[in-house]
């Protein structure tokens, strides 16, 4: 072999080798040969081709060869070393002419390095794949142009990819059912192109599944070489984690015991409510509401007695707000109700029917009982600016109606950051008034009530009156707001009804049947027992029912109608009269009217005071009147004061009157030193009402 031969195998990169055509041997070789097959490359010089052979490839190829069937090879094989190891290897054999002679020119590169690197990459990609697997996130790889690539069993798992539809690998499908799977399918379609146009976008959003399942999606881009090649999009459920979130949110936000809201809650209602008067102007106010006495339930009946009764009161209060409004517990028995789009008039409206709310009996554990409460109201803007102002103002009203009794409301009022005089002079009236009624320091006062066309006293209203040692003479216009405020206008009511009896208990016995008209308090009737409490009295008292008048006012009556009604009913089964006072001044249909069993009407001293002269006052009592009689009930009118304001009553057909031209309200003995020189009056029920009043009692008059 020349040398120019040699020096040509030898600048080759590869390892080489020539074989002998005719003796299959060895014949020259290259350094990397060498290399390859571990020996000197004279070594190498001289060795049969065979004994290089590692495969039966090569051994079946220089066997053919040696018979003269030349033909080429190239292939991945190995090829044995000197050391007796085998080595992967490309390799190819060439039939050439090499300085004339036929040869094999055998050229071979080593693959050691290359499958150890094909090994590892596998090994790699296997562990990737149970990695991807293993993993709690779905995961979909897709390229740019939205070719899925590549998707585990935790993805088909999230989105309930059915069984063939993954076997199809059917991309369009797929995507279809993602899509038809998500509750907002539109959003989802925009999120996607808007992700689209952005290859490099990295984005995360939220999925609502139809199956109630909430996935958090993520999306990021895979690169290869610095450029954006596809997407990797990660699925994570977080449907618990959002449920345990609620959770926590609830639980700070939310009264444990009762699940109404918290103070936190409250602030961010107030906050908005404070937002939406900035914006437009719209009031709203709070409710201060602090359970009167409710400690007592706790000390005597338990904690978890009272933890029930705090769960009722949370539900009625709730039940008797509109749904714009919030009832929150602040802690204990403290509650605040927030009373949206309300002024002074729609506050007052909702104190009412929390009150009304409350004073239904409670029944726990066989045992029947009454809750009241103190409410304190603070008006938006004029009682503060922010949540702190508005409760502080509602706290001192709340104080103040503790202070004067409790089982009433109050608004706030200036005099309560300033007024501490007025509010000690109030104290003390209350105060002086409980102690009045306990050392028996109220006494009655009888305005005779007369019969229009003959001047004989038919009738008497009962009214109280109080001369306190160190207050003096104490009107009534004075402590009567208090009492109605405090809630003591219960217990002065029910002295005035007792001693009303007893009085005219001793003129019927004495032969001086007289009708004695008694005034009821809102309050008062709305107590549960109120029925009970007048057929007791009467009882006790031994007056005939039908010479007991209660007198209810229209907005009395037209509170809770059907209530109302229903006692009334009961009243009238008992041979009570009843009498609408201050007729004219409230809001009563005619058709409600009729439905009630009363036998009186009296005109409001205000439609009587500037008679005859005033038309538009002569017209409303002409009309009055007319009612009257075309309801089949006498009527009486108030305030008379002039002879001419008789007369003119006299003329429309009214059948009694009051006021001082007849007599102003006169202690007992001036009452009866009138009453003495005229025949005693003859009092029978108004047969025509009482058939009415003698209907079957509704159902609802029984708690009574």
């Amino acid at each position: 072999m020349t040398g120019a031969s040699q020096a040509l195998i030898d600048a080759l990169p590869q390892a080489v080798w020539l074989v002998d055509a005719a003796s299959l041997r060895v014949i020259a070789a290259n350094r990397a040969a060498a290399a390859l097959l571990g020996c000197e490359r004279e070594a190498l010089l001289g060795n049969a081709a065979l004994t290089l052979a590692a495969t039966p490839e090569d051994l079946c190829f220089w066997q053919e060869a040696g018979e003269g069937r030349h033909e080429r090879l190239a292939s991945n094989s190995f090829v044995r070393r000197f050391d007796g190891q085998a080595v992967p290897v490309a390799r190819s054999i060439e039939p050439v002419q090499i300085d004339g002679a036929a040869a094999f020119l055998v050229a071979m590169h080593d693959r050691s390095a290359q499958l150890r690197a094909e090994h590892e990459l596998e090994l790699a990609a296997a562990e990737l794949a149970a990695t991807l697997e293993s993993t709690a996130d779905g995961l979909l790889v897709t390229d740019l142009s939205g070719r899925i690539r590549h998707c585990n069993r935790r993805f088909a798992d999230l989105w309930a990819l059915p069984e063939d539809l993954l076997a199809q690998r059917d991309d369009a499908r797929v995507f279809d059912w993602m899509r038809r799977s998500v509750t907002d399918p539109a959003g989802y379609a925009q999120r996607l192109e808007a992700i689209a146009e952005a290859t490099l976008l990295q984005a995360s959003d939220v999925l609502e599944l139809h199956s109630g399942r909430v996935l958090e999606r993520i999306v990021q881009p895979q690169c290869s070489r610095g450029r954006p090649v596809g997407r990797v999009w990660s699925f994570r459920d977080i449907t618990e984690r959002i449920a345990a979130s609620q959770r926590i949110e609830t639980l700070a936000h939310t009264d444990v015991l009762t699940g109404l809201p918290n103070r936190a809650l409250l602030a961010e209602r107030v906050e908005r409510a404070l937002a939406l008067a900035a914006r437009e102007g719209e009031p709203f106010a709070l409710l201060q509401l602090d359970l009167d006495h409710f400690k007592h339930i706790n000390d005597t009946l338990g904690q978890a007695f009272g933890d029930r009764v705090l769960v009722e009161i949370g539900e009625r209060l709730g039940a008797a707000v509109r749904q714009i409004d919030s009832v929150a517990r602040l802690g204990a028995d403290e509650f605040v109700l927030l009373v949206q789009r309300s002024d002074a008039a729609g506050a007052e409206a909702a104190a009412r029917r929390v009150m009304d709310a409350l004073q239904r009996p409670f029944t726990l554990d066989g045992l029947n009982f009454t809750v009241t409460a103190s409410v304190g109201i603070a008006l938006h803007p004029a009682d503060g600016a922010n949540l702190d102002e508005l409760l502080r103002h509602a706290d001192a009203a709340m104080r103040e109606v503790k202070a004067s009794g409790r089982a009433a409301w109050r608004f706030h009022t200036r005099r309560h950051d300033a007024g501490e005089a007025e509010l000690r002079t109030r104290m003390t009236l209350d105060h002086a008034m409980r102690q009045a009624l306990a050392r028996d320091r109220f006494r009655l006062h009888f305005q005779p009530q007369v019969a229009a066309g003959s001047g004989a006293i038919v009738g008497a209203e009962a009214l109280i009156r109080w001369s306190d040692p160190e207050l003096g003479e104490v009107p009534p216009g004075r402590f009567i707001p208090v009492a109605e405020e405090s809630g003591f206008i219960v217990a002065i009511g029910d002295w005035v009804l007792r001693h009303a009896l007893a009085q005219g208990a001793r003129w019927h016995a004495e032969g001086r049947p007289l009708r004695l008209s008694v005034n009821v308090s809102a309050l008062q009737f709305r107590q549960p027992g109120f029925v009970d409490g007048v057929a007791r009295a009467l009882r006790a008292s031994g007056l005939p029912g039908h010479l007991l008048e209660l007198e209810l006012t229209e907005s009395i009556l037209i509170q809770d109608a059907e209530d109302s009604l229903s006692r009334v009913h009961a009243l009238a089964a008992l041979g009570v009269q009843l009498a609408i006072d201050d007729f004219g001044t409230g809001y009563s249909s005619l058709g409600y009217l009729k439905r009630l069993p009363i036998t009186r009407l009296k005109i409001d001293r205000s439609f009587v005071t500037d008679l005859p002269g005033d038309a538009s006052g002569a017209s409303i009592v002409d009309a009055i009147v007319k009612l009257g009689r075309a309801l089949g009930l006498h009527v009486i009118a108030e305030g008379v004061e002039t002879e001419a304001q008789r007369s003119f009553l006299m003329r429309c057909g009214c059948d009694e009157y009051q006021g001082w031209l007849f007599a102003p309200a006169l202690a007992l003995e001036e009452f009866e030193a009138r009453l003495a020189p005229q025949a005693p009056p003859r009092v029978v029920p108004l047969l025509r009402r009482r058939a009415r009043a003698a209907r079957p009692v509704p159902a609802a008059a029984s708690g009574d």
